[in-house]
C-alpha cells in the first residue's frame, strides 16, 4: 500500500516536470544561430521571449518579409535535406533566445506579412524538411526583435 501511495505521488511530479521544462513535444525545434545566440521555436508559447504572429492584411503588418524563389535573392536561406537534425546544430553557451508564433498577439508583438511580393523589410528562401515557410520568417522576425510598425510616408 505504502508503494502505490508513493507511485501516486510521483507521477504527477514527474508531469508537473515534463510540463516546465516543455518536453512533450518529441524532437528538435527549429532554430537558427545569429551573431553567437542560438534563436528557437518554443515548444510552450508561455516559455517564450518573444512573439510574433501573421496576418493576410498588409495593412495590419509591422514587418513583411517577401518568400523568394532562389536562395541568391533571399537575405535568409534555409536548405537541408535531412530527415533529422544533427545533435548540437544550434549549441550555444547561453540559452536559447525562444520565440513562439501566437493567434492573438499584443500591441507590441511583431505582425508578419508573408507573401511572394514585395516590398519587404526580408527576404526568405526555404527548402527544408524541418523548417517551415512560417518557422522561418517567425525566427528571423524574432532574432531582430522587430516591434515598430510600418508606417506610411506622405508627402
Amino acid at each position: 500500500m505504502l508503494r502505490l501511495k508513493i507511485l501516486a505521488s510521483v507521477i504527477p511530479l514527474a508531469i508537473v516536470a515534463l510540463f516546465a521544462r516543455g518536453e512533450f513535444l518529441a524532437g528538435p525545434r527549429p532554430c537558427i544561430e545569429l551573431s553567437g545566440t542560438s534563436v528557437q521555436i518554443a515548444a510552450l508559447a508561455w516559455q517564450a521571449h518573444r512573439h510574433v504572429s501573421f496576418t493576410s492584411d498588409p495593412g495590419r503588418a509591422t514587418v513583411r518579409v517577401q518568400i523568394s524563389d532562389n536562395a541568391e535573392a533571399a537575405d535568409f536561406t534555409v536548405i537541408d535535406d535531412i530527415d533529422t537534425a544533427e545533435d548540437g546544430a544550434c549549441a550555444s553557451s547561453a540559452p536559447p533566445l525562444l520565440v513562439a508564433i501566437s493567434r492573438n498577439p499584443s500591441g507590441s508583438d511583431p505582425v508578419i506579412y508573408l507573401s511572394r511580393d514585395g516590398p519587404a523589410e526580408h527576404r526568405i528562401f526555404v527548402s527544408s524538411k524541418s523548417f517551415s515557410l512560417l518557422d522561418a520568417a517567425a525566427l528571423i522576425v524574432g532574432a531582430r526583435g522587430e516591434r515598430h510598425r510600418i508606417e506610411a510616408a506622405s508627402l
